[in-house]
């Protein structure tokens, strides 16, 4: 099991991964807007150009984030927990929602065996994933 930040950024999320590459002498391995993802048919036009999602790696860790929605307020950021199977994915997040609120149940994704966001009691954020292999 991985804690990785996620920052979430209200449309200048390319820019400040811009920025933190050079800082932190990093390599974006991954970028994708909505526009570019198998939901962009689903999405507005308007949010084509945001940034679905974002990685950042350095030797010392990773550092992921997105653009929200048009107009909500993403600004922060959760932790993302990388696990291996779905079954911890599952017991991962249920043990997190316990007395919190789930803001995107617990499914299966088109980059995800298990992918879902919640707060927790105390009302931090965290998103819960439980990743698939390229090609899978």
């Amino acid at each position: 099991m991985r804690f990785i930040p996620y920052l979430n950024f209200d449309g200048d999320c390319r820019e400040a991964f811009d920025f933190y590459a050079a800082a932190f002498n990093g390599k974006l391995t991954a970028r994708m807007s909505f526009g570019e993802s198998p939901m962009a048919g689903e999405m507005p036009p308007e949010t084509h150009g945001r940034v679905m999602h974002s990685q950042l790696e350095t030797p010392s860790g990773i550092l992921m984030g997105a653009d929200g929605p048009p107009g909500s307020s993403t600004r922060g950021g959760v932790v993302n927990v990388d696990v291996g199977t779905p079954a911890e994915a599952e017991r991962v997040f249920h043990a997190l929602s316990e007395g919190g609120s789930v803001q995107m149940p617990l499914g299966e994704t088109f980059w995800a065996h298990r992918f879902g966001l919640l707060t927790d009691r105390y009302g931090k954020g965290w998103m819960v994933n439980c990743l698939k292999m390229p090609g899978e």
